[in-house]
């Protein structure tokens, strides 16, 4: 499906370019959120069919990302999933962390007094963990800045003192093509460039890590299978990254299925191609040089009072103006935000 032909599946309101902080549900995403819940309303039906709907977006985000379904667990938050991976470090790992990264990606490692926080510039993290770490800890895509991380420097330094990669993908899976074989685990939350609703969220994981993890919410949904697991002993796991699921909430993934559909099949490529262009023409505008981010972070005085008297939701993050490009925006969007900024 080519993207103009997608835009007719969602409806704005008006001039909308916040994605970072919340995506637009597609149309089929709507509608199926909307009928799980008149059935609900009515009690008109069991509830199996929507659980189903939990392994089918998983089965999505695992193409999405690169890896085998066996390795994607689900949960409702990236900290929760975050929390279950923290439990496969020994005490006394130094981990690695950008100064301002994200308190979801950061804040699991500075409760565990058994470990070593260490927290550095984003563009000193592969250096940091080349000095020596166990673990290191990054975004993909910072939230604040729209800064895209290097992935090859990082990564590489891992490797070279075997140090864990946690990645929070949050802000990149959807837009930006990333492939989580290459990290320990990457992390994102569903309802941002993934367009879910909120209350979704994804891992991947690897055997070393799997392996050393304690599920610490585990509950019938981590069962080998779930509807033999709802009472009674012994212990019986599953045997892939679905041990660290948490009891899917059953409407969000009634919307996060159809929205992870449409993503595929307008293809992340496409979807990169066209968010870059739109954020780097809002750059042209400014005077800015282009970049390879769909977040652009500028100081605009007064940028919010004017933004909102013309009718344009966006952000402001740090003290500066936020705006974030995606699928459902066009030129025009751009146009209209530098018209309301000029």
């Amino acid at each position: 499906m080519r993207i103009d032909e997608a835009r007719e599946l969602w409806t704005p309101a008006g001039v909308y370019c916040n994605t970072a902080s919340y995506g637009l549900p597609p149309r089929p995403a709507w509608d199926a959120l909307q009928a799980a819940l008149a059935d609900w309303q009515g009690g008109r039906t069991s509830w199996e069919h929507w659980g189903d709907t939990t392994d089918a977006a998983r089965a999505g985000f695992a193409r999405i990302v690169g890896v085998d379904t066996a390795r994607v667990a689900v949960g409702s938050t990236v900290s929760e999933l975050v929390g279950s991976l923290v439990t496969a470090l020994p005490a006394g790992t130094r981990v690695v962390v950008p100064d301002i990264e994200f308190t979801s990606n950061l804040f699991p490692y500075l409760v565990q007094s058994r470990l070593e926080v260490r927290t550095v510039p984003v563009g000193e993290v592969a250096g940091a963990v080349a000095e020596g770490a166990g673990a290191a800890a990054f975004s993909a895509v910072q939230m604040s800045t729209g800064e895209v991380a290097d992935v090859d420097a990082i990564v590489a330094a891992a490797a070279s003192v075997g140090a864990v990669t946690i990645c929070d993908a949050t802000q990149a899976v959807g837009w930006l093509p990333i492939d989580a074989a290459r990290f320990d685990a990457l992390v994102c939350g569903a309802y941002k460039w993934l367009m879910s609703p909120r209350g979704t969220a994804f891992v991947t994981v690897s055997e070393r890590l799997l392996h050393d993890a304690v599920p610490p919410s585990a509950g019938w949904y981590a069962g080998e299978d779930v509807h033999t697991s709802y009472f009674g002993p012994p212990l019986r796991l599953a045997a892939s990254a679905r041990r660290l699921d948490v009891s899917p909430a059953w409407f969000c993934w009634v919307g996060t299925a159809p929205a992870l559909e449409l993503i595929e099949e307008i293809g992340v490529e496409a979807i990169h191609e066209h968010d870059l262009a739109l954020a780097n023409r809002f750059r042209a505008g400014l005077d800015l040089e282009a970049s390879d981010s769909a977040i652009v972070s500028v100081d605009i005085p007064d940028a919010a009072a004017r933004l909102e008297r013309a009718g344009i939701v966006a952000a402001i993050r740090g003290g500066r103006l936020r705006t974030s490009w995606h699928v459902y925006n066009t030129e025009h969007d751009v146009d209209r935000v530098l018209e309301a900024l000029a």
